[in-house]
């Protein structure tokens, strides 16, 4: 099985565990569309070994950058800038 993460107009807003034949029969109606994640990917880095999938495991209320096709979290404070296209994590402000 593999994880899903609905996403409307770039903001995550569910996600699911189904397999991929699911969305042949399953019809969703509602805005959107669904985008695999995986649970193994952090910080651009999957932990088993494999490619990384979309740079970090998708979660409610993350940002989808469709350009760079990857999921990234909330910035956490003002300031923050986000490390595109390294990790998409977030970085503090230089003190």
């Amino acid at each position: 099985m593999s994880h899903y993460a609905k996403v409307v107009d770039g903001k995550v807003v569910n996600v699911i565990v189904a397999e991929e034949d699911f969305f042949k029969t399953f019809i969703d109606t509602t805005p959107g569309h669904w985008i695999q994640t995986s649970y193994n990917t952090h910080g651009n880095v999957n932990s088993r070994g494999a490619p990384a999938l979309r740079g970090n495991f998708a979660a409610i209320g993350y940002t989808y950058d469709s350009v760079h096709d990857v999921f990234y979290p909330p910035q956490p404070a003002s300031g923050w800038t986000i490390s595109a296209e390294t990790n998409w994590l977030w970085v503090p402000p230089a003190s």
